[in-house]
């Protein structure tokens, strides 16, 4: 595919990616002319191309976009495809590109100019009527758009900045053929159907309320989910000799200064006063774990010393960025902070890969690892960064494991390994982290007593495995599609009686099950039993169904509906306890 350089060359697509960024480049620029010729008044700022697709951020005056209108900018730019317009490239130094933006009335343009510096010389793209400031490269013509689509529409602050104007933005996405456009839409689609917010709704896991943006509201159902998580991972942390505390929610000013987070993360943060004091509710559970270290002596012999923490934690996001459980003001992380040797770094951060691995293969995710260096916007000497970047990559090599470098996105205070994992989808989300770090101790003055009775400062690794456990349930919600493993299942087992005749013996069935403590509903309503049973599967995706009438009463069994395979087995209600409790012991 030929793509035109800002400097006037034509050449050749270096490879598959850069074919992608071009084409949804261009059609950004596409969309950004439909828009103009629409709304005349349209004032553009960013349009840029990204991994997922394309968009603008364009000021419409007071226009107020529908679903309508988003139909009418694609039909429009189709139009301006067809035309095939040649698309062009030009410099001109700052002093004309601000006439020419000043003369098409492109205040953010202008604006952009101004961040480039004085000796900046700016190049612009130009198809037919519209001319826009970018460094390119693009398609040679408007017809090489083969396959495209707008999306959505939502709002956008200019730069970022919630203190400037309130933008439109509008996404679209874009392919090399209709085939691959076709491909993502049906993915699109089957992920729409999975949405943890829409499932959680039906399934009734938890709610949000205007009475609290952003602070999720967990139902009965969805804190079974929730709770069977927490079992789970306390399991395998007491197997590996963690020990559980609990920090308090609210804190003083002094502690965070302490820690660093308020120099680094206090507009992530609520704050109080109490007692005229300056209070702070947790962002991050970390400096309440140093407290708990440092609230009495340690020898080396107790190192290293695994604290772990289900601490819930508060941090201020912008409302328009909250979604579902995975973007919240308040959740719960599956903390652990391990206080240890220098000598002991790599085996300990080996011991956290090795837990976290088992977590995700658990679930059924594939993921890979980045190794996240020094911010610009960090604490510590460059001796104690380095001894950190390379106690991480050492673990790392040591276990044979590939990581790609995302250099400079490591946390203010140490270098980290992220796990991204893969869901059902192919989808990637950010969960598993761990951090190594050597400026807490020292900032907290931590210490331990060696083997020559001298005090050393301990090394502190910080990690956690779900990360969120309420943003990890709402990716397990959309990976299963509501359809949870039987002993993460909020309702295990349904009791669905055929009709009065049988409702004696199936509250006996349910009441047997309760015993042997597996999560069961009696639906006893006045149904059909094809309403229960489809409404069972189909809407509440319980594991298991018990159809229960007069054949099973007279035997003493249960006639088995399988969530997965929509097969029916007639066993005895002990064999049946049996199966589903071995399930759940197994964690199958």
């Amino acid at each position: 595919m030929k793509v035109i350089c800002n400097n006037g060359e034509v050449r050749e697509c270096v490879d598959k990616a850069e074919e992608l960024h071009v084409i949804r480049h261009t059609a950004a620029h596409v969309m950004a002319q439909a828009i103009k010729r629409l709304w005349p008044q349209a004032d553009f700022a960013f349009g840029p191309a990204t991994e997922k697709g394309f968009y603008y951020d364009v000021d419409l005056g007071d226009v107020k976009l529908t679903d309508e209108d988003l139909v009418r900018i694609e039909q429009e730019m189709r139009k301006i495809v067809k035309e095939n317009l040649p698309i062009k490239p030009f410099i001109l130094p700052r002093d004309e590109a601000i006439a020419l933006m000043r003369e098409r009335n492109e205040q953010y343009k202008l604006e952009h100019i101004d961040d480039l510096g004085d000796d900046a010389v700016i190049s612009f793209y130009q198809q037919g009527e519209y001319i826009d400031m970018c460094v390119g490269p693009h398609l040679t013509y408007t017809k090489g758009l083969k396959a495209f689509k707008i999306t959505q529409q939502s709002g956008a602050y200019w730069k970022g900045d919630k203190s400037r104007k309130m933008l439109t933005r509008i996404n679209g996405i874009a392919f090399p053929s209709q085939a691959e456009l076709d491909d993502y839409l049906k993915l699109l689609e089957e992920a729409e159907r999975r949405d943890h917010r829409k499932i959680g709704r039906e399934m009734e896991l938890f709610m949000m309320c205007d009475e609290g943006p952003g602070f999720p509201f967990f139902l009965p159902k969805g804190m079974a989910l929730k709770n069977a998580l927490i079992d789970y991972w306390r399991d395998i942390h007491t197997r590996e000799n963690y020990v559980e505390v609990s920090t308090p929610l609210i804190m003083n000013r002094h502690l965070w200064e302490t820690s660093g987070h308020w120099d680094h993360y206090k507009d992530n943060m609520y704050s109080t006063v109490i007692d005229d004091e300056d209070y702070c509710i947790k962002p991050m559970n970390c400096p309440g774990g140093v407290m708990v270290y440092r609230s009495q002596p340690h020898s080396y012999r107790e190192l290293p010393m695994r604290v772990g923490e289900l601490g819930l934690v508060h941090r201020h996001e912008l409302r328009g960025a909250l979604h579902g459980l995975f973007r919240v003001r308040c959740f719960t992380q599956d903390d652990a902070h391990i206080f240890m040797r220098r000598d002991q770094i790599t085996d300990e951060i080996m011991g956290v890969v090795h837990l976290i691995n088992e977590v995700y293969t658990k679930f059924g995710f594939k993921y890979f690892i980045e190794l996240s260096t020094r911010p610009e916007d960090s604490m510590g000497s460059d001796e104690d960064w380095e001894a950190a970047t390379e106690g991480l990559k050492g673990a790392l090599e040591k276990l044979g494991l590939p990581y790609i470098v995302n250099e400079g996105d490591g946390a203010f205070y140490g270098p980290k390994i992220d796990f991204h994992l893969e869901d059902s989808l192919g989808r990637t989300w950010q969960c598993g982290t761990i951090q190594l770090d050597f400026q807490m101790p020292l900032n907290f003055d931590l210490e331990y007593v060696d083997e020559k009775g001298e005090k050393e400062r301990p090394i502190m690794i910080h990690r956690v495995c779900f990360g969120s456990i309420e943003r990890f349930i709402g990716i397990l919600t959309e990976h299963f599609a509501g359809r949870f493993p039987t002993w993460l299942a909020p309702v295990q087992v349904k009791v669905l009686p055929v009709s009065e005749k049988s409702a004696e013996y199936a509250e006996g069935v349910y009441a047997a099950l309760r015993e042997a403590k597996i999560r069961v509903e009696l639906d006893d309503r006045n149904e059909k039993i094809g309403y229960k049973i489809r409404e069972a599967r189909q809407i509440d995706r319980v594991p298991y169904m018990l159809i229960v009438g007069a054949n099973e009463a007279e035997n003493g069994t249960v006639s088995v509906r399988e969530r997965a395979t929509d097969s029916t087995t007639e066993m005895s209600l002990d064999e049946f306890i049996a199966k589903v409790a071995g399930e759940i012991a197994e964690r199958a």
